[in-house]
């Protein structure tokens, strides 16, 4: 269950950043101005973001690709928000230009982020809609959304609702959608070689 913090006065990103609690057993975002307690991944939802980062790690590493993927990485949205997504894949040469990289694992540049994914549970609504226009406007180059449950809106996922993984890529400024259901194989632009189906996905094996 997420749960938001009741605050009189709003929390800006630096604050967020003092406050943040070391060795904490959730994952904080800052949303708004609120701090808001995110449950940390577990089970299901675990097992297929550790699975994605491993494939994703596997690929970066067989092909020496110019990623990395960090364990932990907090996105500055602007001054009164902040998301820690489910994986990120960063680009090596532009982490430099990170001003907050070394001391907060934070990155402020959209254009440092090669990939996002987000591996959907009880707040599907964040990700579908939230953090997918977010992600649009910082200029990531890529999005997952990880649907492995069918939570989503029909809108988003069709009708009958069923298991979905969502593609996004970014196309002059704007996001490109694509769905892959069951044994159809995953399309990447930034993993063109990747061989996954959307099924082995949501088994994260």
């Amino acid at each position: 269950m997420i749960k938001a913090f009741s605050q009189a006065n709003l929390f800006y990103f630096d604050e967020f950043i003092d406050w943040y609690p070391e060795n904490s057993e959730y994952n904080y975002e800052l949303h708004h101005g609120v701090i808001t307690q995110m449950p940390k991944p577990r089970g299901k939802h675990s097992q297929i973001a550790g699975f994605s980062m491993n494939e994703l790690s596997f690929e970066i590493r067989r092909l020496g690709l110019p990623y990395f993927i960090p364990k932990e990485c907090l996105i500055k949205i602007d001054d009164l928000s902040s998301y820690e997504p489910d994986v990120i894949v960063l680009k090596k040469e532009l982490i430099k230009n990170e001003p907050r990289w070394e001391k907060e694992s934070t990155i402020i540049f959209g254009q440092t982020i090669q990939l996002v994914i987000e591996v959907v549970s009880s707040n599907w609504s964040d990700d579908y809609a939230l953090k997918l226009d977010v992600y649009e406007t910082l200029g990531i180059a890529e999005y997952w959304i990880i649907d492995y449950l069918g939570l989503g809106g029909r809108k988003f996922i069709g009708s009958p609702k069923q298991p979905t993984l969502n593609i996004y890529h970014l196309e002059n400024g704007e996001y490109l959608p694509m769905q892959f259901r069951g044994n159809q194989l995953i399309k990447s632009k930034s993993f063109p070689n990747l061989k996954l189906t959307a099924a082995e996905i949501f088994r994260g094996e």
